[in-house]
């Protein structure tokens, strides 16, 4: 007689190795430099571009790069600026002649070329601004490491879709509003000298003008979301690639921010504008002739003016300090790093204005004090939490670049734009 059958033991599967518990190390990031210090930099290049006629502009940038650089302190080591001057010089020559180039044949009235040259930035945007963030990328430099931009041309013109959107809004707009306009007569000398064919014209045309520049700034926002979001997931530390959370939407809504604020900044001086003009203008009542006309132009040409720049000047404040606060509080490296801002949005704005007035009442002289003091505002209001010790952090990213990593950032390095 048989035994009975032993019953069936379960399988034990072996535990899996319980990774260390890594500490995450909180930096602040740190900007060591000063308004004073960077003006002695600042003077030097005004200097040196009004000598050579602004051909030291590729030269100033880099020295600029490397001040700003050297006294950035990411956990408690500074960044290093290590691109090469001579693909600065060749891409600012290069960029500047082609500029002269489309302003000759403006102002010659050579229409096709200027015509194919346009088209022709259109087609090499997305090349420039790619080469500029392989070279911007490629020459950074953080415990030896370098990081890089690796995204494909594909993927840069993939992306750059909303300019030929541009393009093509603009196109259609032509073709459609051209018919509805023609010269005005002769006879009319106050008329404009391109007006609707018909009174009856006139609304299908601004209509139709309105709805093109609606669709153009939803473009110009698809384009800064696009380029953004492909610059940090692209972007490529050792073996680490970049993070991205954000989304179009909340592009679209700082912009609408933006918008409604410059309405509101343009309505506010507009009217403090009005009412300081009448007041003066009792006594420039009495003043007839032409100097009293001219002093009116004067005042209307100067009060238009400010209030373009005045209003603008917060709106574009308040962006740039929600657009990095967008950013930033959304952005990392692989589960190695992220990073938080705690920038205030109306403490920037404030800065900027102020910086803007102290600028303007010093003849410029002020400008590098604003600079550094903007910059160290931002970097300064930074915090990155990451994930073990960051000695050990930096050796992994030196063992995950290899030697292949300075190779393929110089193979990269056909850059245009510094």
């Amino acid at each position: 007689m048989n035994p009975a059958p032993h019953p069936p033991q379960p399988v034990r599967l072996a535990a899996a190795p319980v990774a260390p518990h890594q500490k995450i190390e909180r930096h602040t990031v740190e900007f060591t430099g000063s308004g004073g210090e960077y003006f002695r930099v600042w003077i030097v290049n005004v200097l040196l571009n009004v000598v050579t006629l602004g051909l030291y502009t590729p030269f100033a940038r880099r020295r600029k790069a490397q001040y700003f650089y050297s006294h950035t302190f990411v956990a408690d080591s500074p960044l290093e600026f290590i691109g090469k001057q001579r693909k600065m010089v060749f891409g600012f020559l290069a960029f500047a002649g082609l500029y002269v180039a489309y302003e000759i044949a403006v102002r010659t009235g050579q229409d096709t070329a200027s015509s194919l040259l346009f088209f022709g930035f259109a087609l090499l945007l997305p090349w420039l601004w790619g080469s500029a963030m392989r070279f911007r990328l490629a020459s950074t430099r953080w415990r030896g490491v370098r990081l890089a931009f690796t995204a494909s041309w594909k993927e840069v013109y993939l992306a750059s879709w909303p300019v030929f959107a541009i393009a093509a809004v603009w196109t259609v707009a032509f073709i459609l509003i051209d018919p509805m306009m023609g010269s005005a007569s002769p006879a009319a000398k106050d008329a404009p000298a391109f007006a609707p064919k018909a009174p009856e014209l006139i609304w299908p045309v601004v209509a139709m003008g309105a709805v093109a520049l609606v669709l153009t700034l939803l473009c110009v926002i698809r384009l800064e979301y696009n380029y953004r979001r492909l610059l940090v997931a692209r972007a490529r530390i050792g073996g680490q690639v970049g993070r991205w959370k954000p989304v179009y939407g909340d592009f679209v809504r700082v912009w609408l921010a933006t918008v409604g604020m410059f309405l509101l900044c343009l309505l506010a001086i507009g009217l403090a504008l009005a009412a300081g003009s009448a007041l003066v203008g009792r006594g420039w009542g009495q003043i007839e002739g032409p100097i009293g006309a001219i002093l009116a132009v004067l005042v209307i040409g100067i009060g238009v003016v400010l209030m373009i720049v005045l209003a603008s000047l917060p709106a574009r404040a308040y962006r740039e300090a929600r657009m990095f606060q967008l950013v930033w509080n959304n952005v990392g490296f692989s589960h190695i790093a992220r990073s938080k801002t705690d920038l205030r949005t109306g403490a920037y704005v404030w800065l900027r204005v102020r910086n803007a007035l102290l600028t303007l009442l010093t003849l410029g002289f002020y400008r590098p004090f604003a600079v550094a003091s903007e910059y160290a505002a931002k970097v300064g209001s930074v915090t990155l939490w990451i994930k073990g010790g960051t000695e050990q952090l930096a050796g992994q990213l030196v063992e995950q670049q290899g030697a292949f990593g300075d190779a393929a950032a110089d193979a990269l390095g056909l850059d245009l734009i510094g």
